[in-house]
């Protein structure tokens, strides 16, 4: 301020943490205003600089830096780095999922998402949840290696928060495990067309909005099941054909 030419008011301000800026509160008095007088039986106090340094040291990373991390090596919007940056639990919980599933971004939606949602329906701490980290983790694998589908994942997800098993005992117990049999997905999919040959009729025609009716269709005939992607490509290829 004073090098902008501005003057030092003395006063109390106030902190704004939606903004992260301070505001003026009040003006503030001399010290002599206020009765203040030297302590007499206070004895002086030396502070070395190895102690302070010690102490900084021993800071925890605060959420600021936390957030600018988050952004800046981790690649997550701001948004993100916000929501898992508001408590330190919350951001604990985050990390310890990346030590076993290291894709920042997959994670935090996870974390955002369905962690958050069944926490806040059962009224519980981050610190007490049932889906551990690397429980999480292990979802998200599960997902990667096309196992199961990001749908079916979510389902997976609500009984490991019912019963702490672990994501691969789930799948195996509820048979969720996704279909990417080319054969079994091109068998739905003759099913489907033919049940519905109006609509293909129409898609052929130039009515192309129609291909998610039919995406619709055969994952609901596969109970969720089927391989998404393989779907959409075996999908295309029919209609066009």
């Amino acid at each position: 301020m004073i090098e902008d030419g501005g003057k030092i008011v003395q006063e109390t301000r106030l902190f704004d943490p939606n903004t992260g800026v301070t505001r003026s509160m009040r003006g503030k008095e001399e010290a002599h205003d206020y009765r203040y007088f030297p302590d007499p039986d206070l004895v002086p106090l030396v502070i070395s600089n190895d102690w302070v340094e010690d102490v900084r040291l021993g800071l925890p990373e605060l959420p600021e830096a936390k957030r600018l991390r988050y952004m800046d090596e981790l690649g997550l919007p701001a948004y993100d780095a916000e929501v898992l940056t508001a408590s330190r639990e919350l951001a604990d919980y985050f990390e310890a999922c990346l030590e076993f599933h290291s894709q920042p971004k997959p994670v935090a939606n996870w974390v955002m998402g369905e962690v958050t949602r069944a926490l806040n329906e059962e009224s519980r701490s981050i610190t007490d949840t049932p889906v551990t980290p690397q429980l999480l983790a292990e979802l998200l694998q599960l997902i990667d290696k096309g196992t199961i589908s990001g749908k079916i994942a979510k389902t997976v997800f609500d009984e490991m928060w019912r019963t702490g098993k672990p994501p691969a005992q789930v799948v195996e117990e509820k048979g969720l495990v996704q279909v990417s049999d080319t054969g079994e997905i091109e068998r739905i999919i003759d099913e489907v067309l033919a049940r519905e040959a109006g609509q293909v009729a129409e898609y052929r025609s130039g009515k192309d909005k129609l291909f998610g009716f039919f995406v619709g269709q055969v994952m609901r005939a596969s109970k969720g099941k089927a391989n998404p992607a393989v779907v959409n490509e075996l999908l295309l290829k029919k209609l066009q054909g």
